[in-house]
């Protein structure tokens, strides 16, 4: 077959037994995605051997795109010299996100074999939590002092030698000589100004974000200044680094991810179907088990209506019917309150304030998704009681849903619990249970109607 037309699986397959020397020049023909791709459908010690030939900086663009926990598990295989290249060619930010990944021991070697302002930038980086500024900040940036000129600034940017996003190439940064910010001038107008400006004379007093801000802060910082970045600063006002509206976007995406892998029970991290067996039937496991548990209290409720149930069989088929679209409208309520936790829209404090509020939209839908349900109930058997027990078993529990949904993640955070892990399974026993008793308790309470005579 023509190797032109040969997956890119299989050609790397075939350069790493043949000719390791090419894969670096293959790996520049194909698309960041077409690597991933590739890469995943190879054998681990495929991956890790492609890993060790290719470039430092080629190794780092596939360690880049994938997620942060397989990136260090493959930085972690490698020999401590080839690990400590790849993580050096990575972006400052994105070393701290691996390195955070590796274990202690390993992270330890990794940074004792870096150059040692690199491994003490590293450091550095490490001590912010990921999700504040300090975090998703990057060290590479355009700094000058203020009495640098508009020609020595363009220089710089014309000599090739700063590395930098487009983004990060739109502005320069004055500052003064102990480091702290003085000011920010955009490298467009540097174009237009004579060469012999000083950017001191240019410069405009810059929205800055503290290191220690967090995520949502720092989202609404970007979102009110209406810029693609901003500037870092200790408490003192030295500019630390730069942290990108990109990189927050995809630290926001990670974290809705990462909360929704968690709710469906995939716990301890991302998944990929590269992983070992075992461990990913350990992390579905670890959640599935637990759902078993939850599963006999809620049919407990069914166990003691056993004579109402016997008595109008057609019961039968709406309870599910309840609990489902119960636990729908609950889901969206912990959505909607997940949403807001991650904005810093809403905490602990304002459960009853929440509660109140997806009470009303509770009550709404409740009757409207009730008063359908009841319709088709007293359609299907010809019995109006029927269709009003399942009509109002359906609206209290639409209403006990959504006030479990919106107030049991932030009650969870109040406990130090992730909400997003232990939300679902509350919201579905709760809802559940409520369903199944109120469909049976209202039942009974009606079953004179409810029986043929």
């Amino acid at each position: 077959m023509d190797i032109s037309q040969e997956a890119p699986s299989e050609r790397l397959k075939t350069l790493v037994a043949t000719d390791p020397d090419a894969i670096d020049g293959y790996l520049a023909t194909l698309s960041g995605a077409e690597v991933v791709r590739a890469m995943f459908r190879l054998e681990s010690a495929e991956r890790h051997a492609i890993l060790r030939v290719v470039e430092p900086e080629t190794a780092a663009e596939f360690i880049e795109d994938v997620p942060d926990e397989v990136a260090a598990d493959l930085i972690e295989a490698l020999p401590v010299e080839d690990a400590a290249s790849i993580v050096t060619a990575l972006p400052s930010h994105e070393q701290a996100d691996v390195l955070a990944e590796v274990e202690d021991e390993d992270m330890d070697r990794i940074l004792g074999a870096m150059a040692p302002e690199s491994a003490r930038e590293a450091r550095e980086l490490l001590g912010y939590d990921p999700e504040s500024a300090g975090g998703l900040m990057v060290r590479e940036y355009l700094a000058f002092g203020a009495g640098a000129t508009a020609r020595d600034v363009l220089e710089e940017l014309t000599s090739g030698v700063r590395d930098l996003s487009p983004t990060l190439l739109q502005y320069a940064y004055a500052v003064e000589p102990d480091g702290t910010l003085a000011g920010v001038v955009r490298t467009r107008d540097l174009v237009a100004a004579p060469p012999e400006s000083a950017i001191g004379s240019l410069m405009k007093r810059p929205t800055a974000v503290n290191a220690e801000a967090d995520l949502a802060t720092v989202d609404a910082c970007l979102e009110e200044s209406e810029v693609l970045s901003l500037p870092v600063t200790d408490d003192a006002g030295r500019l630390l680094g730069v942290v990108e509206r990109e990189h927050v976007d995809d630290a926001l995406v990670e974290r809705a991810s990462d909360d929704h892998l968690k709710s469906q029970g995939i716990v301890g991290g991302e998944e990929l179907r590269s992983m070992p067996v075992a461990e990913r039937s350990g992390r579905r496991l670890s959640w599935l088990s637990v759902n078993i548990v939850l599963n006999m209290v809620s049919v407990s409720v069914i166990a003691a209506f056993e004579e109402t149930l016997a008595a109008v069989i057609a019961l039968a088929v709406f309870l599910p019917i309840v609990s489902d679209m119960s636990g729908c409208s609950g889901n969206q309520a912990v959505a909607v309150s997940m949403r807001e936790l991650t904005l810093g829209v809403v905490g602990p404090r304002d459960a009853l304030r929440v509660w109140w509020q997806e009470a009303k939209v509770g009550v709404l839908n409740g009757l409207a998704l009730g008063v359908l349900l009841g319709l088709a109930a007293w359609a299907w058997k010809g019995n109006p009681a029927l269709g009003a027990v399942v009509a109002l078993a359906l609206a209290l529990n639409t209403v006990v849903a959504v006030s479990i949904g919106g107030t049991v993640p932030l009650l969870l955070k109040r406990l130090g619990a992730d909400p997003a892990v232990a939300s679902g399974p509350v919201l579905t026993t709760v809802t559940d249970m409520c369903g199944f008793f109120l469909v049976l308790g209202i039942a009974t309470l009606a079953l004179g109607w409810l029986q043929p005579v």
